[in-house]
């Protein structure tokens, strides 16, 4: 039976949704977001919240239809977060924001928690899916990490698909960039709704296996050359057998000191602590003491799950062995 709990802390409205598997542990499982922040009812309107919602439950499908015919984990997180990198509802691909210099750069990472062995790309751009060529970068090569031309040289020759810049730009995103730019600021996502849209996915697989990935076009505005959390291991992304999986979305400068995604992991493996425990002690307490905004989304060796976040929402979603596909975007159901 799965428990979901919600916590909330004064004036900021801060929560932490969390889900147990109390009396059987699935066979697979697995968890998305689309991303964090001021996210209410009255933001959103009835025909855009239908979209996403239909949109999450899209990727959800798509990963456990490969999880439930004994595929990994890794294929599993790979084609959901295609799914969401192909939407220009979210921060990835297709949607990404605009950097200063009017182009989309691009992040990604993954991770197996069997080998871990993991690959990342950052600022790459005219990459369809970010996601497959990080995956490239971990099967295909020596290295954990590329970024810009070097990755773009070594997407081409492995025949990593890629797309036009007509392909990733939207009305939307560029008037957010016309306006941050007005602003003569950086912004993370959308100057109106405080948002970030990166995507991700977490799984748990019928073999024990976790994976985790992590997808986004980062600020708008952004500095050239500027990385986030998404493409580095252990701020954004992390997978071990031993603990668990994680995909964080938020202010990445405040991950990547945090070391959010890692710190979670290594605190239920060496601090004996619970999923719960270490997410809410990270996201809840840390993340809010350093001043920074967002969300994890996490798998742990038992099959149970987190989503956790200190920003008024988080676009989100689960579906295992043992509980049908469900999607969330607010602070409470």
């Amino acid at each position: 039976m799965w428990v979901k709990i919600f916590s909330i802390v004064a004036l900021l409205l801060f929560v932490s949704y969390e889900g147990f598997a109390k009396t059987e542990r699935p066979e697979y499982i697995m968890v998305i977001h689309g991303g964090a922040g001021n996210i209410t009812p009255e933001r959103l309107t009835k025909e855009r919240e239908a979209k996403i919602h239909a949109k999450l439950n899209e990727a959800l499908l798509a990963g456990e239809t490969i999880l439930k015919n004994g595929g990994s984990s890794m294929d599993a997180i790979t084609a959901t977060i295609k799914i969401l990198e192909n939407s220009p509802l979210f921060n990835a691909g297709r949607g990404a924001v605009f950097a200063a210099n009017g182009k989309n750069e691009l992040d990604s990472s993954i991770m197996d928690g069997k080998t871990l062995n993991t690959g990342a790309v950052s600022g790459v751009r005219n990459i369809k899916n970010p996601i497959t060529l990080a995956r490239a970068v971990m099967e295909k090569s020596v290295h954990v990490m590329m970024q810009g031309k070097g990755a773009e040289k070594f997407a081409k020759k492995h025949d990593i698909e890629r797309a036009p810049d007509s392909y990733f730009r939207t009305d939307v995103r560029w008037q957010q960039l016309l306006r941050a730019k007005a602003n003569e600021k950086a912004q993370l996502d959308n100057p109106v709704d405080y948002k970030f849209g990166t995507v991700g996915a977490v799984a748990l697989d019928k073999h024990g296996n976790i994976a985790a990935g992590t997808s986004t076009g980062g600020m708008t505005n952004k500095s050239h050359g500027r990385v986030g959390d998404s493409p580095i291991i252990g701020a954004g992304t992390y997978a071990n057998n031993e603990s668990c999986g994680v995909s964080g979305t938020g202010h990445g400068e405040y991950f990547i000191r945090a070391t959010v995604a890692r710190n979670i992991c290594a605190m239920m493996e060496y601090g004996g602590q619970s999923l719960k425990e270490a997410a809410d002690a990270v996201v809840m307490k840390q993340l809010v003491e350093m001043g920074g905004s967002g969300g994890i989304i996490a798998v742990d060796k038992d099959g149970n799950y987190a989503l956790t976040f200190n920003s008024a929402g988080m676009y989100r979603g689960v579906v295992a062995s043992n509980k049908p596909a469900t999607t969330a975007l607010y602070g409470s159901k």
